[in-house]
């Protein structure tokens, strides 16, 4: 419900409000891709210094994060929104699978030594560099581009076997701190700047719900 303090701007059709609801949303989003950076940097980090048996923990906090993320992003095409979560859920089950295969203490070890587990797991990080992409296309951020670029290269690059898993996991942990950088130069911005233009989102789905002839 718009109140009468909420901010009026003048959108491409037409003026919006920017609600408290709004604003939670905003927020949720935030923490939920802040969380799952912090989880993703500490996953890689234990990997790299204690090695990979005991890194599961954190991949609750990465997936659930990611898909909260992608819960309260605002993004004006539905169906690239869509795809986004659809890769998310793709990528869940293929966790779930690995999961179910390597057990969990056994699940990094799996990877590393069968790149092929990357077809299951891949498309979950392909939606993180969706939301990589979708905060360099808003807002121009350095760091965005860097997450939108270096996990494909990554995980591409281990799949197809041009890379060694020590280039692969230096340019993971190096994307890993551009998104954790990503996140925390959010907090401080406007709320308004990650909600966008409502009256294109008004527009889009008036557009979507028209009869057509």
């Amino acid at each position: 419900m718009n109140s009468s303090t909420d901010p009026v701007f003048e959108g491409v059709y037409g003026t919006y409000s920017i609600t408290d609801h709004d604003r939670r949303e905003v927020l949720g989003y935030r923490l939920a891709l802040f969380t799952a950076a912090v989880a993703q940097a500490a996953l890689l980090l234990q990997w790299h210094q204690l090695g990979g048996s005991s890194i599961w923990p954190w991949l609750l906090p990465l997936l659930v994060g990611v898909g909260l993320a992608l819960r309260w992003i605002h993004i004006y095409l539905r169906p690239l929104h869509r795809t986004l979560q659809a890769l998310w859920l793709v990528g869940c089950l293929g966790f779930a699978l690995l999961l179910l295969r390597a057990g969990p203490t056994g699940m990094a070890e799996a990877v590393a030594r069968d790149s092929r587990w990357i077809w299951a797991i891949g498309p979950f990080f392909a939606a993180l560099a969706g939301i990589g992409f979708k905060e360099f296309f808003c807002f121009r951020r350095p760091e965005a581009i860097g997450v939108t670029l270096l996990l494909p290269i990554a995980l591409l690059g281990r799949l197809s076997g041009l890379m060694g898993q020590e280039l692969s996991a230096a340019l993971l942990g190096l994307e890993s701190a551009l998104l954790l950088v990503l996140t925390l130069r959010k907090f401080p911005m406007e709320a308004g700047a990650d909600v966008g233009d409502k009256s294109v989102f008004a527009y889009l789905e008036a557009q979507r719900h028209a009869p057509h002839l």
